[in-house]
């Protein structure tokens, strides 16, 4: 099948007292760069998320967003700080010794001094939180994935329609190109009859500056080499996969042999054909950029 490299995600994912939330969105790129936003604390997951992301993408601009809530009411606990409580003290009792003043201090007052309580968070379940964090990537990037597949297809449906039609006009110059050497070949004769009136004509010279105009506007090489080249597409289309780098470059090569064909003709017709050949092959070009 074929991927298109525009496409969005989302999964919104509960377990719990945990609330993960997962949209991811892509545009084409030439390799795979992912963006990932997320909160610090699963930082330490980003590896792993990259890695999963791999499963399901080979290519594209990727920006993922990540949101996750704990609603547990125990995720926070009170610490307290002895030595700091015990360090306070010490220099209070100084005080009133180096100041005869009364040492009037009680244990509420204490606690209110700084980081004699301190209010911490309880150290992360990592596990459990991977296990519905990658829940939702995965849910997200199935979305995300079907999103692209169908883009995909419409993307080679209308790929493929223009490639017939770019057969067509390799067909039309292909039953055209011997018929300008059967036109030049007769007004070559009456060009020359006009001139020279009832003299003999030499056909031998007729016939040699024939096989040199021939041979200088034959197109035949090209024309095989351009016709293979979109019958190479259009299998690669039917056939699918990550072909996008596949497919540039033969819009390339068929885009070195219009212009060739275009470059040796000097019939109007042909050369009519050959530039709304470019413009398809153009067209293609631009579609084929957007093909993981």
């Amino acid at each position: 099948m074929i991927k298109s490299m525009t496409g969005f995600g989302r999964c919104e994912l509960t377990e719990g007292d945990r609330k993960y939330t997962i949209e991811m969105k892509s545009v084409n790129h030439r390799y795979l760069d992912v963006n990932i936003k997320m909160p610090k604390k699963l930082s330490f997951f980003e590896s792993s998320i990259r890695n999963e992301l791999k499963n399901y993408i080979q290519r594209g601009k990727i920006d993922m967003f990540i949101t996750y809530e704990d609603f547990s009411e125990n995720n926070v606990c009170i610490k307290y700080n002895k030595d700091i409580a015990a360090e306070y003290l010490g220099y209070l009792k100084s005080m009133s010794e180096d100041f005869g003043l009364d040492n009037d201090i009680r244990v509420s007052t204490l606690s209110r001094y700084p980081e004699v309580f301190s209010m911490e968070e309880q150290t992360l379940d990592e596990e459990e939180i991977w296990n519905g964090l990658v829940k939702a990537i995965r849910g997200a990037s199935e979305g995300f994935l079907e999103a692209r597949i169908r883009e995909g297809k419409n993307l080679a449906d209308d790929l493929i329609t223009k490639l017939d039609g770019m057969l067509g006009h390799v067909s039309f110059i292909e039953a055209r190109s011997p018929l300008i050497i059967d036109e030049y070949r007769r007004k070559l004769t009456d060009r020359v009859h006009e001139l020279l009136g009832d003299t003999t004509v030499d056909e031998t010279r007729i016939l040699t500056e024939v096989t040199i105009f021939a041979d200088k506007i034959c197109v035949d090489e090209e024309l095989v080499r351009l016709r293979s080249h979109i019958e190479t597409m259009k299998q690669s289309l039917i056939e699918g996969g990550s072909i996008g780098r596949k497919l540039d470059f033969i819009a390339q090569e068929m885009n070195r042999e219009a212009n060739t064909i275009l470059s040796k003709t000097n019939d109007l017709t042909i050369s009519n054909r050959g530039i709304e050949l470019k413009t398809e092959i153009e067209k293609v070009r631009e579609q084929i950029q957007n093909i993981e």
